[in-house]
């Protein structure tokens, strides 16, 4: 992962964010490219020449917190590329993906109020659902990121695969161990021998070798993830997702995004291709 896209609003969780960033930069020789899009109010945005400098001391506050925030002491030793620019700021994101060819987004979390305020309004929804490359989403400050745990939570659907093999291409990177998760619930009962099979069905036709592969028993799939990570010491979550369909439709209803929203672990999530 060399190449770590770090979108800011300048908050403390984003802060928390472009920390870890950094760190994983640092630890693969990368470049971390850090971007604020300043989206003007509709009646700047315009060009009329009455705006400009109402526009132009929006710019100039948002370029002093930038270049503030470039100075930062945990981004020594670490080549940052900075921009800021006007405009949507689910759209520069993507645009900045593609323009450099990242290989993962690093984004900060504002708590359990849902995705849509995960990072500056709804965009962070946006990027998981659309991104093509793996979005790990951070809450918390943490001194650095030691992946050595990395739960990777499926509903062993064969379509997801794809996910999977991302999941085992970051760990892989990051030089953790992978651990493979089925959550049982009652609602959706499986014995373990059925859950076995289910299991080794999946991973037949995929060059991955986890660690191990666990099927646990919970009330909720949700509660199920949770335990776990916590029963082994997890750093990291991995969840898969459907694109344009989102968080919500993997595994079932909103477990996904409620997983997103109540973990205190770093979140990781890989698109189905």
């Amino acid at each position: 992962m060399k190449k770590i896209i770090v979108p800011t609003d300048f908050s403390i969780q984003a802060e928390n964010a472009l920390r870890i960033a950094a760190d994983m930069a640092r630890e693969n020789d990368g470049e971390v490219y850090l971007l604020h899009q300043l989206d003007l109010p509709l009646h700047l945005a315009n060009n009329g020449s009455s705006n400009l400098p109402e526009a132009v001391f929006f710019m100039k506050l948002a370029k002093e917190k930038f270049d503030n925030l470039m100075k930062a002491d945990f981004l020594d030793g670490v080549t940052v590329h900075g921009d800021v620019a006007t405009g949507a700021a689910f759209s520069g994101i993507m645009d900045t993906v593609k323009r450099h060819n990242a290989d993962i987004i690093v984004m900060g979390s504002h708590g359990a109020d849902g995705v849509k305020n995960l990072f500056i309004g709804s965009n962070a929804e946006k990027v998981v659902r659309n991104s093509e490359i793996p979005v790990l989403i951070v809450k918390d400050r943490k001194e650095r990121l030691d992946v050595n745990e990395f739960v990777f939570a499926t509903d062993l659907d064969p379509n997801s695969t794809s996910a999977l093999k991302e999941a085992d291409n970051f760990a892989r990177q990051t030089n953790c161990n992978l651990h493979l998760l089925y959550v049982n619930t009652p609602g959706n009962f499986l014995s373990t021998r059925d859950a076995s099979a289910k299991m080794q069905e999946y991973l037949k036709n995929v060059n991955v070798e986890p660690k191990d592969y666990t099927i646990y028993n919970d009330q909720s799939v949700e509660e199920g993830v949770f335990n776990f990570s916590k029963d082994i010491k997890a750093d990291v979550i991995g969840m898969a997702t459907h694109g344009r369909r989102g968080l919500s439709h993997f595994f079932n209803g909103s477990v996904s995004e409620d997983v997103v929203n109540h973990s205190s672990l770093p979140v990781i999530t890989f698109r189905i291709k």
